[in-house]
C-alpha cells in the first residue's frame, strides 16, 4: 500500500504547465486552494482532497451548437482537458491515449463516458476544424470553442493556467497552456482526480473504469 503526502493542487498544476514541451510553456496555473493526495510512489492519477468543482462554461460545440457544459455533463464521467488542434505533440498524444482507452471499455461504459476538449486556441479552432481533428480522435468526443477570455476563466476554475496565443519570431503560433486532464464523478459532478501529460493508454485504461462508476482509481 502505498503511503500519501499532501500538497496544493496549484503547485501540482504549475509542474505541470512547466513540463511543457513545444506545445506550451512555464505558464504557472491559477493560485487554486484545493488540496492533492498524491501518491509517493510513481502513480498516473493524483486526487484531490478537495475536488474542483465543474467549470461553469457555456461555449460553442462543433455543430455550431450553445454548449453548456455543467447541464450536458451533469450525472455523467466526464474527462476534460484544455488544449489546440496545431498543438505538435502533448495535446494529440493526450486525446489519442484516451480514445484508445476508450475503445477498451465496454459499449455501455463507452457511451457513459464524456470527453471534453477545450480549445485554447479559438481563433483558429473553428467548430468545424475542431470537430474535423477530433473525429479523428473518436467521433465521440467533445470539441468547444468561443471567446478566449471565457475559456481562460473556465480553465482557472479547474487550478488550469493558459495564456493567450501568441506568434513567434518564426511566425508559430504558440498557445501555452496546463496539460493536466481532470476526471470529473458521475455521483457528485466534483473533479476528484487529477492526470498530468505523462499519463499512458495503459493507465487510463485501468482507472476508465473506476471513474465511470465514481470511484477513486
Amino acid at each position: 500500500m502505498h503511503s500519501k503526502k499532501t500538497v496544493l493542487a496549484a503547485a501540482f498544476a504549475a509542474v505541470a504547465a512547466l513540463t511543457l514541451s513545444a506545445c506550451g510553456g512555464d505558464t504557472p496555473a491559477d493560485p487554486s486552494v484545493a488540496e492533492v493526495s498524491a501518491e509517493t510512489e510513481s502513480k498516473p492519477a493524483t486526487v484531490l482532497d478537495q475536488p474542483f468543482t465543474k467549470p461553469d462554461l457555456v461555449l460553442t460545440d462543433t455543430h455550431g451548437e450553445t454548449y453548456d457544459l455543467r447541464e450536458r455533463t451533469k450525472g455523467r464521467p466526464t474527462l476534460i482537458y484544455f488544449g489546440y488542434t496545431n498543438c505538435p505533440d502533448v495535446c494529440p498524444l493526450t486525446m489519442s491515449n484516451i480514445a484508445l482507452a476508450k475503445r477498451a471499455l465496454p459499449k455501455a461504459d463507452q457511451e457513459k463516458l464524456q470527453v471534453v476538449f477545450v480549445t485554447t486556441d479559438p481563433e483558429r479552432d473553428t467548430p468545424a476544424s475542431l470537430g474535423s481533428w477530433l473525429k479523428a480522435q473518436d467521433p465521440g468526443f467533445t470539441g468547444l470553442t468561443g471567446d478566449f477570455p471565457a475559456i481562460q476563466a473556465g480553465a482557472r476554475q479547474i487550478g488550469i493556467g493558459i495564456d493567450a496565443p501568441k506568434k513567434e519570431k518564426d511566425g508559430t503560433v504558440v498557445s501555452m497552456h496546463g496539460a493536466q486532464v481532470i476526471a470529473f464523478s458521475p455521483k457528485t459532478d466534483k473533479g476528484y482526480v487529477l492526470y498530468g501529460e505523462d499519463t499512458t493508454a495503459e493507465d487510463y485504461t485501468e482507472d476508465l473504469p473506476e471513474i465511470i462508476e465514481g470511484k477513486t482509481p
